[in-house]
């Protein structure tokens, strides 16, 4: 379970993050939606200890990130597929990740595979790669280490649809056997197929969150006329 509470953070005069405060449940997909520049990247940072906030907590099953001793076994992470290194290959980085973690060498091929990466592929260098083969190296580098909980950051960006399908039966699959998943995205209808609960973001601060039937329930728009047959 991820636990947000009261997060800020400030750049300047500019206020990313805005007391924002939400919790991701296990066995639950949690949708993370809002537009470009509304805080999804700044709170996911802070949540993996590559930003620290000004005030509030961010924590993972309890304890905060930095303090997991071996952070991949525990929680998988992609925030962004394109910073991968661009002269290793595809093997290369899921091997470091492998090493890193203290894995079997077994479950580097495990994970090519559930990715769908085919060995041709995995033996090219990470630089030409498509976005879409990132995404899939990202998401493979994330599952590695079996963690409990996922914390995505737009990991449809670059797939087909195919792709994307993949994704979605696979991140439901991990949810329904137990996992956390929370996953940022500035699209609703990706969010809306997937998502058991909607964490909604905007300017920083949360404008709105429940579940998906109880939000989805509620949209719409009410018009009123004096003449309701003209109408």
């Amino acid at each position: 379970m991820i636990t947000i509470v009261r997060l800020t953070k400030k750049y300047g005069t500019t206020l990313a993050v805005d007391d924002v405060s939400f919790t991701a449940e296990a066995g639950r997909v949690t949708g993370f939606l809002g537009p470009n520049g509304a805080g999804k990247s700044t709170t996911l940072r802070i949540m993996v200890g590559l930003t620290r906030p000004d005030t509030g907590s961010a924590t993972i099953s309890g304890r905060t990130y930095v303090d997991l001793p071996n952070p991949g076994l525990e929680v998988g992470v992609l925030l962004d597929a394109s910073a991968q290194h661009a002269g290793r290959t595809g093997r290369e980085i899921l091997t470091l990740a492998q090493q890193f973690m203290g894995l079997p060498r077994a479950r580097v091929e495990e994970m090519l595979e559930t990715v769908s990466l085919t060995p041709t592929e995995a033996s090219r260098r990470v630089g030409d790669y498509s976005l879409g083969m990132r995404q899939r190296l990202g998401i493979a580098t994330a599952l590695i280490g079996d963690p409990e909980v996922l914390i995505l950051d737009e990991p449809a960006n670059g797939l087909d649809p195919a792709g994307i399908r993949w994704m979605r039966d696979l991140l439901r699959g991990y949810a329904d056997r137990g996992g956390t998943v929370l996953l940022s995205s500035h699209l609703l209808h990706e969010i809306e197929v997937i998502a058991d609960d909607i964490v909604m973001i905007g300017l920083g601060r949360i404008v709105s969150m429940g579940t998906k039937t109880e939000l989805l329930h509620e949209a719409g728009t009410v018009v009123r006329a004096a003449d309701l047959l003209a109408l």
